[in-house]
């Protein structure tokens, strides 16, 4: 009997350590979803110990994960950040599949997390369902605008939002000037207005200095095809493209795989990364010319400082281009000519005059080439 008793007791023991484990710094993921990396809290700034803070603020991915060497990636990188800096509680839930986004939500809501974001337009519904049920939560989305169906802005959701646009138009203006065949390529995930400012961007800085290229366009309508990317690079670059702009996340991957293929096949081919530097996506063939930084980790670590301190922008659109360095072009420079480093500068500065207005959608693309 006593023995009995031992073992009950080791089990409640047992269950009560998981259900801890369970409330720590990453939530728990669903089944086949890698954890939350936790060691990034353990470097502290100048070596100074950070007060921990009851603070929670944690996120969920779209399909592409959270090791996507994209958006996803960059927004965890931003709350681990978040982490070292102030103590906070941060955390990710990772979604296999679309109808993961809503339960995903709703289960960081429930827990009580001070500040639930979700990383993708992709979840534009899902918020507005939750924001809906759930008025005392307070939430935030990436790359989208969340409305009620009056397009009224929900006071318990905050919008963040990026000038794509503007950081294309500089890569654009590389590619363009660094084209030896005159030919470029863009793949873009999922058609929708929002890739459609990385791909009207993209095509005018192309032309601005150079009027006379070619630039072949193709959706893979996924974000998470690296195979669908690699056969879409593949045509472009059989067609004659030497330079290859993506912005369609986890199938983007593909890209570079088709990239360094070729080059170690003797051809002459680039691939320009998005949202984080990509360099490394093209090692060790060394086969991005470029990327375009879209700095969502300092987006979501603005966000989250705000609302720790008392000042939640709910029902705001919160907006980062070049002149909140929310965009631009990767640090890593080493295969851009310094004539292209010179015509971006120019140009950088002649978009923030207001001298151009970078075109945004099809029609402004079209008036702009005119």
């Amino acid at each position: 009997m006593k023995n009995r008793k031992f073992s009950i007791l080791m089990i409640l023991a047992l269950a009560l350590g998981m259900l801890l484990a369970a409330c720590g710094p990453a939530a728990d993921p669903e089944p086949d979803q890698a954890p939350a990396d936790d060691t990034t809290g353990e470097e502290q700034q100048d070596d100074a110990a950070v007060e921990e803070t009851d603070f929670s603020v944690r996120m969920v991915t779209d399909v592409g994960g959270v090791d996507d060497k994209s958006f996803n990636e960059s927004a965890w990188e931003g709350l681990q950040q978040f982490e070292a800096d102030f103590g906070a509680q941060v955390g990710y839930l990772q979604s296999g599949d679309a109808a993961d986004y809503q339960p995903n939500l709703n289960r960081l809501v429930r827990e009580g997390n001070d500040l639930v974001l979700a990383i993708g337009f992709l979840m534009g519904d899902d918020v507005q369902a939750i924001a809906q049920q759930q008025p005392d939560a307070q939430l935030g989305i990436v790359d989208m605008v969340v409305t009620d169906d009056d397009g009224n802005f929900l006071d318990n959701v905050t919008n963040i939002t990026f000038k794509e646009h503007e950081g294309s138009f500089l890569v654009g203006v590389v590619a363009g000037l660094q084209t030896e065949t005159n030919q470029v390529g863009f793949i873009g995930g999922v058609d929708s207005a929002l890739i459609k400012k990385f791909e009207n961007g993209f095509k005018a800085g192309v032309k601005a200095v150079n009027p006379d290229a070619e630039i072949f366009v193709q959706y893979a309508e996924s974000f998470n095809d690296a195979s669908r990317g690699q056969a879409i690079a593949g045509t472009m670059y059989q067609q004659g493209a030497d330079i290859i702009y993506h912005a369609a996340g986890g199938t983007g991957n593909g890209l570079f795989t088709e990239a360094k293929e070729r080059s170690r096949a003797g051809e002459n081919v680039w691939a320009i990364g998005v949202d984080r530097d990509q360099h490394d996506e093209g090692m060790p063939e060394n086969v991005t010319l470029t990327s375009m930084i879209k700095r969502v980790d300092q987006a979501v670590y603005q966000v989250a400082e705000r609302t720790m301190n008392g000042d939640f922008p709910g029902g705001e659109i919160v907006e980062f281009g070049l002149e909140e360095e929310g965009v631009g072009i990767a640090p890593t420079t080493e295969n851009v000519t310094e004539e292209s480093l010179q015509a971006v500068e120019d140009y950088k500065t002649r978009i923030l005059d207001g001298e151009i207005q970078v075109p945004a959608t099809d029609d402004d693309y079209e008036a702009f080439i005119e």
